[in-house]
């Protein structure tokens, strides 16, 4: 099921260009603007405002480099009836998913590992640091687009919400080998914990090119230490990871600000 067609034009001045991919709840499209150039469109698969408006409202109230930008908002009219959109900036160069599946003969270097997981966290503070916080709640290796320079950016925020402090429904459809163990309970506090056992998740299979936790396997213990895994990385290393993987929260890296001070201060000492 496709909304737009290559070539569709959509008011006020963007051109389709090709379908970039889909998920439960959105289509993204590469478009070109006649005076902007080249943007991402992201088109909800529901009728209504509702999911847009979250998604685009709480990404709009974080400024940072690592953090996709969106510049427009609107509704389109599809062969399957009116739907939600907004645009944002469009990156060339893929995601962190389709950088680790490159076939190689070894992990993702650990420098490029920390370079990245650090850029991520300091977008990510970015949202831990709104009042209240504001939490991502689905960080995975395809959220996190990597541009020609490099330079990483976490996007999808279809799932972000505000912090709650006091238990409530856990969320649906995140993908579960990056999700803390608390998010898979029947109420949980949401807190920016949760987002940084995910990235503490897709560090530990940046630098082992295995999940700390395979399907099936309890998550009541920490994992074997990456540097006994990869030879490269070092004490230092395992000990941050490991506590962004702590599956308690309470004793967890407890936000994104946190482990990103961590990781600057592990490439300092290099």
């Amino acid at each position: 099921m496709c909304f737009l067609v290559e070539g569709q034009r959509i008011e006020p001045g963007y051109v389709v260009e090709r379908l970039l991919g889909e998920g439960a709840f959105a289509e993204v499209y590469r478009v070109r603007h006649r005076f902007m150039g080249r943007q991402a469109m992201k088109v909800f698969k529901q009728a209504g405002s509702g999911a847009l408006m979250t998604e685009a409202v709480l990404l709009t109230r974080i400024a940072h480099p690592n953090i996709v930008r969106v510049f427009d908002a609107g509704t389109v009219a599809t062969a399957f009836g009116e739907r939600g959109f907004f645009t944002m900036e469009y990156v060339a160069g893929g995601t962190l998913y389709r950088l680790w599946a490159t076939p190689r003969n070894r992990p993702i270097a650990v420098a490029e590992t920390v370079r990245i997981i650090h850029q991520v966290s300091r977008g990510l503070a970015a949202a831990h640091a709104e009042r209240p916080p504001i939490i991502h709640l689905d960080i995975t290796p395809h959220n996190i687009l990597i541009g020609p320079d490099g330079r990483a950016r976490l996007g999808d925020f279809g799932l972000a919400k505000v912090a709650r402090p006091l238990p409530g429904k856990a969320r649906g459809q995140v993908t579960l080998a990056f999700a803390a163990p608390e998010s898979m309970l029947g109420a949980v506090a949401e807190s920016c914990a949760m987002d940084v056992w995910s990235l503490g998740a897709i560090a530990y299979l940046l630098l082992t090119d295995r999940h700390p936790y395979p399907e099936g396997a309890s998550r009541r213990t920490r994992p074997v230490a990456p540097s006994a895994l990869n030879s490269d990385a070092d004490t230092r290393l395992d000990d941050i990871v490991l506590a962004a993987l702590d599956p308690n929260p309470v004793g967890r890296t407890p936000n994104a600000t946190v482990l990103a001070g961590q990781l600057a201060d592990w490439g300092a000492g290099l």
